[in-house]
């Protein structure tokens, strides 16, 4: 029934990334190749306006984004994002309470930690992500 539902999304989630990370452009990367339905936005934090009601600072600590005029944070954005994919096994986990429950622990602890993890994994895994996905757009930053 959760997986069902998931197909009667329409609303367009857009998410606010760190583009001189090499972690959240992986994470971007892997997103876009999953966007099918296109409804996925993503805008990074460094070519956001000013006028934007984003606060980059708070946005560059803890993950953002927008459905319509509500302003999430956290790890709530991540299961909206996926909702929006082709990724059913993903979808599978988000639907359980006790994944979901674990996940919003674990990101406080990845978000704290964010820049380190990125620094020794990120490269790697943006090369992995963009050899398994090529076609990207070329609004990345090359590492």
């Amino acid at each position: 029934m959760y997986l069902a539902s998931l197909k009667t999304i329409t609303e367009k989630l857009t998410i606010y990334y760190d583009g001189h990370c090499p972690l959240c452009l992986a994470e971007i990367h892997f997103l876009e190749h999953h966007n099918h339905r296109g409804l996925l936005c993503f805008v990074n934090l460094h070519t956001l306006e000013a006028s934007s009601d984003v606060n980059c600072e708070l946005a560059m600590k803890t993950i953002h984004g927008r459905i319509g005029n509500r302003l999430m944070r956290g790890p709530s954005v991540f299961q909206e994002a996926y909702k929006r994919t082709d990724l059913k096994f993903v979808n599978y986990l988000f639907s359980f309470v006790w994944f979901r429950f674990l996940y919003a622990k674990f990101y406080v602890i990845f978000a704290k930690y964010r820049h380190p993890i990125s620094k020794a994994i990120g490269p790697c895994l943006l090369r992995l992500s963009k050899k398994r996905y090529p076609g990207r757009s070329k609004k990345d930053a090359p590492i």
